[in-house]
C-alpha cells in the first residue's frame, strides 16, 4: 500500500512540476533592475517579448532547455537566432557575471510564478 500511495504522490508531483525555489528577494530586486536597464527594451518590461526580441515566458526558455549558463554566454557573447527571427543578439556591454546571475534570479523567479518550470519538449 505505501508503494502504491508513494507512487500516487511521485506521479500527482510530476505533473505540478517541482516546488518553487526559495530566492533571496533583494537578489530578485537587484535582477529585476538590471533586467528592466538592460534587458526589457527587447525581451519586454513584463518579459513577454516585443517586435525586437523573443519572451522569456515560454517554455523554451525553462531551465531544462536554456540553462542558466546559456543565458550567461548569450549576454557575453550574443546569440544568432535558432528559435525566433528577431535576428543576432548582440553581447550586451556592461554586465558582469554577477549581474548576469541575479538578472537570471529574476527571469527564473518570474519563469516559476507563471509556472514554467521545464519544457516537455526537451529531454
Amino acid at each position: 500500500m505505501a508503494l502504491v500511495v508513494g507512487t500516487l504522490v511521485t506521479l500527482a508531483l510530476a505533473e505540478e512540476g517541482p516546488a518553487s525555489v526559495e530566492r533571496d528577494p533583494a537578489v530578485v530586486a537587484a535582477g529585476e533592475a538590471l533586467y528592466v536597464d538592460s534587458c526589457a527594451v527587447c525581451h519586454g518590461a513584463d518579459l513577454r517579448g516585443s517586435s525586437t526580441g523573443p519572451p522569456l515566458l515560454v517554455p523554451t526558455y525553462a531551465p531544462n532547455h536554456h540553462a542558466d549558463e546559456a543565458f550567461q554566454r548569450a549576454v557575453a557573447f550574443g546569440v544568432q537566432p535558432h528559435h525566433w527571427n528577431f535576428g543576432p543578439m548582440l553581447p550586451v556591454e556592461g554586465l558582469d557575471r554577477d549581474d548576469v546571475s541575479r538578472i537570471i534570479t529574476y527571469v527564473r523567479s518570474v519563469q516559476e510564478a507563471e509556472g514554467i518550470f521545464r519544457d516537455p519538449t526537451h529531454p
